[in-house]
């Protein structure tokens, strides 16, 4: 009995990859096209008004916070409506522009940060990956020793378990690591072999900078505020869940440019092939920006939180996938992730998906900077002042510095995603890339279908032991 079973599952493991490849038959001719080649439609119109009117108004109110303490103090005359009593630092006298330095110095080291990880990604992806991982554990090391030793007994504890966690997480899927790390490897292969994707990236942070520019001169005007200590830390939460929305807008806009031009090189064989259609970068940023946007609004607002949640159903309709379908079909946020979620379970790729961690990888790279940037910035305020305004730039820069680094680290994530996308779509599109991948792909998932199948044969003959010893149990 327990031999047909594993024969069973076995079989339906060669059967799903079967399944796969069968699927590239359908469209042999590389028949698939392009949503650029196909009319599109608005979607998501609502939440593409709500990010518009949310950047308007944000941005009149970090001008007026700027302004307010720029060159003169209390320039609005809003001192009347705050109270300078409890949890105040003394800094009544200060003015924006003693601290909108910090922040751009945040953003230059996050921009450097960013550029210099794309460049150096491209020639050595592999060792700046695993150089990566090891990295960020020891910076997180030695920021408890230092926060211990200079008697910040609450931010070491913080950095501590920080430390902790990753170690873990680290430990936990070691195993894992080399697959992923292919997987990275062959996406920034991709990614390199297309220079305009780069560029778009490059020009994207700039833009982003830009944003950071006011957003930081809004910030440093309450920072320098009269306003009570946990008035400008509220101030300050709900000016990083703004900037936190706005970078993952531009970083999926980018995703989505980046998948749309992989998937056409992919379908086509390549960005020199005769049947390339002409423009399609601008097609690509066109559809991204217009047609597209309220569905990317919609997903950023929702995808980064839900990716930290455990649960199939959130995932069917939050994935990173999702891009990819709105890149290559033009669909709506939610029918793309539900799309993309149902095709991956029904070709089994969803095993070698959930195998896969390089968006933990990537997220580590972030992080990383996102660190890197608020130690800069932190130092520099700690030099002029110890006190809680120190937390408060070295926070909000570090979340700077992870936006630069996210949209530098976005390319090789959208390159990833639209991998697994093809290769589930149309597994003939990776051979013909790469034939050794292809097969390193096939292997992957088969073992891990094995894997699955055993684990099910274990749980069926478990149930069954428990059957039956219930069973025997007198009344």
């Amino acid at each position: 009995m327990n031999d047909s079973h594993s024969s069973s599952f076995d079989s339906a493991s060669k059967a799903a990859i079967d399944q796969n490849v069968g699927r590239s038959r359908r469209n042999g001719n590389g028949d698939q096209t392009l949503a650029t080649d196909i009319p599109r439609h608005w979607h998501d119109i609502f939440w593409l008004g709500v990010f518009l009117f949310h950047l308007m108004g944000l941005a009149l109110a970090l001008a007026v916070l700027g302004l307010n303490r720029f060159k003169k103090s209390d320039r609005f005359n809003f001192d009347r409506y705050t109270t300078n009593t409890i949890g105040t630092v003394g800094n009544s006298l200060g003015l924006t522009e003693d601290y909108w330095p910090m922040y751009g110095l945040g953003g230059g080291v996050g921009t450097v940060l960013g550029w210099a990880w794309l460049l150096l990604l491209g020639f050595q992806a592999n060792h700046m990956m695993k150089i990566s991982v090891h990295i960020f554990t020891t910076y997180l090391a030695v920021v408890s020793v230092l926060c211990f030793w200079s008697e910040h007994f609450l931010r070491g504890v913080t950095f501590a378990i920080g430390v902790a966690l990753q170690f873990l997480y680290v430990i936990s899927v070691i195993d894992r690591l080399p697959f992923t790390m292919l997987v990275l490897q062959k996406a920034v292969k991709m990614s390199w072999s297309l220079p305009e994707v780069m560029r778009v990236s490059y020009a994207f942070m700039l833009v982003m900078l830009l944003w950071m520019g006011l957003w930081s001169f809004g910030a440093a005007g309450v920072v320098a505020s009269n306003i009570n200590l946990n008035g400008r830390w509220w101030l300050l939460v709900v000016l990083s869940l703004s900037l936190f929305w706005t970078g993952a807008v531009l970083c999926n806009t980018v995703h989505v440019i980046v998948s749309g031009m992989v998937f056409l090189v992919l379908i086509h064989g390549g960005r020199e092939a005769a049947s390339m259609p002409p423009n399609s970068l601008m097609k690509s940023l066109r559809y991204s920006v217009t047609k597209s946007f309220g569905s990317i609004c919609y997903g950023s607002l929702f995808t980064a939180a839900i990716r930290t949640l455990v649960g199939e159903t959130l995932v069917r309709f939050f994935n990173k996938y999702a891009y990819v379908q709105i890149a290559v079909h033009g669909k709506s946020f939610n029918r793309s992730a539900r799309d993309a979620w149902e095709l991956f379970q029904s070709t089994g790729v969803e095993a070698i998906i959930a195998y896969d961690c390089s968006g933990a990888v990537l997220l580590m790279v972030t992080l990383l900077g996102g660190l890197i940037t608020g130690t800069c910035s932190g130092v520099w305020t700690h030099i002029k002042w110890d006190d809680d305004r120190v937390t408060m730039v070295g926070s909000t820069a570090m979340l700077m510095g992870m936006v630069l680094v996210g949209l530098a680290m976005v390319v090789a994530e959208s390159a990833v995603t639209s991998i697994y996308i093809c290769y589930a779509e149309d597994p003939l599109l990776i051979h013909r890339w790469d034939a050794e991948f292809f097969n390193q792909l096939s292997e992957a998932l088969h073992q891990r279908l094995q894997h699955r199948s055993s684990r099910a044969r274990e749980v069926l003959t478990q149930n069954r032991l428990n059957v039956g010893i219930q069973e025997n149990v007198p009344p």
